[in-house]
């Protein structure tokens, strides 16, 4: 069995085809790349924010390892 992402699973050509067209009729060929700088930016943002909270939970479980092997220690 293979696993797709979210609903692109029985999507072939055509149907993404028509789907791109549909975009290009409603928004434009000028507007599709302010449109992508967007959706580019928010997915930059949301990088980041997972990355600072990678990195908050990596300085916790510091804390934390040396508060507990301080408490070994006693």
């Amino acid at each position: 069995m293979i696993a797709y992402p979210l609903f692109l699973g029985s999507l072939g050509f055509w149907e993404i085809f028509l789907i791109v067209l549909v975009i290009v009729l409603l928004f434009g060929g000028k507007k599709i790349p302010e449109l992508m700088r967007g959706v580019g930016k928010g997915v930059k943002s949301f990088k980041q924010g997972m990355n600072e909270v990678e990195d908050e939970l990596k300085e916790a479980t510091k804390e934390f390892d040396s508060i507990t092997k301080e408490e070994e220690k006693k």
